[in-house]
């Protein structure tokens, strides 16, 4: 008879010995310790954090003096464009014996003389025409209210015309406003001469020390960019020179010619005229022309309106002679660039930098273009018709040959042609 609960013994279930508990694997640490390594920050993190707010700083700082040292930046291109531009002068004077700074200060004493004397021409021609434009101011006046009496049948006069205009509103109000903006325009005119200092003060230290900066440039390159970056300078020199000596070649020849038309006609200052559009309309590119066009165009309509009239004929001629047979002549070994990229880089350069960017566009491009040829390799060009612009007949006869034998074909007694 099997024991039970009552006899005293144990059950079955009560003698199963207890199983062991399982060891918990060795390496793993308890729940609790890895739940705090994991809200732990890694080590690296402070850092890559620290970095990236040191860049950040760093380039708000970057683009902030950047910013502000912008017009500082374009003078210096300008100075470096001049320096370029008198290098060849300076150079073939220093290698026949005269010290470099003094031969960089003759040459840009000779630019100071012209300028000056170009612009002290211009001012008096202006202000002679001032003066005789408001002393003939009457004159026109009264040939205007008696035109506008005789067409409109009004009674107008001139005492009545001065006085409403001197007891205007809006002419007080012009005067307040231009009295208000003399010291902008102080402003203006000695920030202008500060920065044409500045220009001239780089351009002279750039073309006197030519030599002493490219050493300098190529004392931290190996010795293969040395030899890149000295060819690179003489394509730029050579590249600046030819464009403006070029440029001045053609200003000369349109001052000339509009000069000789401008003193047959009797226009005054007919040489100061001459040398304001030859000027004017080699550098500023484009539309320069015109522009230098519309100053004798004035004052030829003053002494007669057909005057003007042929000016405006003339300057038209004579831009077309430049365009098609002067300027390429001048300017094939100089800047051979061509049309529409001298233009699109004219676009790009005053999008970029303003009247700047379109004076040293050309130069800069026919450069890049010099410099960058010798890189590109070029292969023969393919004996094909299609390179002449001759395009080859595919797919069988054209459009008009395929309706000419249909309609041959639906005639009738007609036979399609072959």
């Amino acid at each position: 008879m099997a024991p039970t609960a009552e006899d005293g013994e144990p059950s079955a279930r009560q003698a199963a010995p207890a199983a062991p508990a399982a060891p918990a694997p060795p390496g793993r640490p308890p729940l609790s310790d890895a739940v705090a390594q994991g809200a732990r920050m890694p080590r690296w993190l402070p850092r890559a954090m620290v970095l990236a707010l040191a860049l950040i700083a760093a380039f708000q700082l970057g683009s902030w003096a950047f910013h502000q040292l912008t017009g500082l930046l374009i003078n210096i291109l300008i100075a470096f464009f001049l320096a370029l531009a008198i290098e060849p002068a300076v150079s073939r004077m220093a290698a026949g014996g005269m010290r470099r700074g003094l031969a960089t200060f003759l040459v840009f004493l000779g630019l100071t003389v012209v300028t000056a004397g170009f612009v002290t021409l211009l001012g008096s021609m202006l202000a002679g025409q001032i003066i005789k434009m408001i002393e003939g101011f009457p004159d026109y006046l009264d040939s205007l209210i008696n035109w506008i009496n005789e067409t409109f049948h009004t009674h107008l006069k001139r005492v009545d015309i001065q006085e409403g205009l001197l007891h205007s509103a809006w002419l007080r109000k012009y005067v307040q406003n231009s009295a208000a903006g003399v010291l902008d325009v102080s402003a203006q005119v000695l920030g202008g001469l500060f920065r044409l200092l500045t220009v001239a003060l780089f351009s002279f230290y750039f073309a006197a020390d030519g030599p002493r900066l490219r050493r300098a440039l190529c004392s931290v390159l190996p010795p293969a960019r040395q030899a890149e970056v000295l060819r690179a300078w003489e394509i730029a020199v050579d590249k600046t020179g030819g464009y403006l000596y070029s440029r001045g070649l053609m200003a000369l020849v349109s001052g000339v010619a509009h000069y000789i038309l401008l003193e047959a006609m009797g226009v005054p200052y007919a040489p100061v005229l001459g040398v304001w559009v030859g000027l004017v309309s080699q550098f500023i590119p484009t539309i320069g022309t015109y522009l230098a066009g519309a100053l004798p165009m004035l004052i030829a309509f003053t002494v007669n309106p057909w005057y003007a009239v042929w000016v405006l004929v003339f300057v038209v001629i004579y831009q077309q002679f430049e365009n098609y047979m002067l300027q390429p002549k001048l300017t094939a070994k100089t800047v051979d660039i061509h049309p529409a990229v001298a233009f699109g880089s004219v676009v790009a350069g005053t999008a970029l930098l303003g009247a700047v960017g379109a004076l040293i566009a050309i130069p800069a491009v026919a450069t890049l273009q010099a410099f960058l040829g010798a890189y590109v390799k070029r292969y023969a060009v393919t004996d094909d018709p299609r390179v002449h612009g001759h395009r080859g007949r595919r797919g069988g006869p054209g459009v008009l040959t395929r309706v000419r034998r249909s309609w041959s074909a639906r005639r009738p007694g007609g036979r399609e042609q072959p």
